[in-house]
């Protein structure tokens, strides 16, 4: 089989039971209202089973940033993940040109990913991923528009697993969103995230 699709019941019968328990876990979470969430198509031979989710920092109803996270699972296990569940990530937001010329933003960015996932206490191998700096400039019929600078963390990682082999799929969900909430810009959400530094001069909303 391609992939386990949302809305698919006969894939998500003849799915093996720890895919089963990590998807309705994501299904399950509760998240920060200022996320907007929904399940989407997954990729196509990334593995045998596959899950997927987009979402949105929403404020206002403007867009402050957005992502996807992926949940791929091998029952056989996979060498390069050293495991048998891999997240596979996409996040990004625009940003103010001068603060996407800082040299030390990639640095940091990428630390923003390990350190959500390390101050929810989760466990995790084989992190990899990269870190994007686009800048556009607008000429012509577009010289009206003022330069726009774009930052995107793409990244996966390995979640440990727990009892029936099963990793804390929702805890993995809410480090993501803590993630994405960074990076847009909004601050920590209670108790315990007051380390959280948040991206500054961000660049406004998108209008939806």
């Amino acid at each position: 089989m391609d992939d386990a699709k949302e809305g698919d019941p006969d894939t998500r019968e003849t799915a093996p039971p720890p895919f089963r328990a990590a998807v309705d876990a994501l299904r399950a979470a509760r998240l920060r209202p200022e996320i907007e969430i929904d399940p989407t198509r997954p990729p196509q031979r990334l593995a045998p089973y596959a899950y997927a989710l987009e979402a949105a920092v929403v404020a206002d109803d403007e867009d402050l940033a957005d992502g996807r996270l992926i949940l791929l699972h091998d029952p056989a296990g996979h060498d390069a993940w050293q495991g048998s569940f891999r997240l596979v990530t996409l996040v990004r937001a625009e940003l103010e040109p001068e603060m996407a010329a800082d040299p030390l933003l990639p640095d940091v960015s990428w630390s923003w990913l390990t350190g959500a996932l390390q101050a929810r206490g989760l466990s995790y191998g084989e992190p990899s991923g990269t870190v994007t700096r686009a800048s556009s400039h607008y000429f012509g019929g577009l010289s009206e528009r003022p330069a726009a600078s774009q930052i995107e963390i793409r990244a996966s990682w390995t979640p440990r697993e727990g009892l029936g082999g099963v990793p804390d799929t929702a805890a993995h969900l809410a480090a993501w969103c803590d993630l994405l909430c960074q990076i847009a810009g909004l601050p920590p959400a209670g108790p315990g995230d007051g380390s959280v530094v948040t991206l500054p001069q961000r660049r406004g909303p998108q209008s939806r």
